[in-house]
């Protein structure tokens, strides 16, 4: 079961990610949001593989109609993930938001 304290964590540990509040909670941002608590225990992210997350475990990965214009995001119920998996997701995310260009060395 992954925490809020762990979202934190994995995701200040990556190259450039900034935290601070959107939408009055608590969020990270490489060159652009890559994650949000959007509520107690819920949590945010891009991600290309939206659907199949939510195909395959519709009671951990969904979206609301808030979220149908935005194609990368997803809802994931961190009580529903593990560590392991909450780190991949992050990091998918943090690619998508644009970290992997700040962390690249400019020539």
């Amino acid at each position: 079961m992954a925490t809020e304290a762990d979202v934190r964590s994995i995701a200040l540990a990556m190259p450039g990610v900034t935290e601070r509040l959107s939408w009055g909670q608590p969020a990270w941002f490489a060159r652009t949001l890559m994650a949000r608590i959007w509520e107690p225990g819920v949590l945010t992210v891009k991600t290309g593989e939206r659907e199949a997350l939510a195909g395959t475990e519709p009671e951990t990965f969904f979206w609301t109609p808030h979220h149908e214009r935005s194609p990368q995001l997803v809802l994931v119920r961190l009580d529903g993930i593990s560590g392991e998996l909450l780190a991949e997701l992050l990091q998918d995310s943090y690619r998508l938001a644009g970290g992997e260009h700040s962390s690249r060395k400019q020539p």
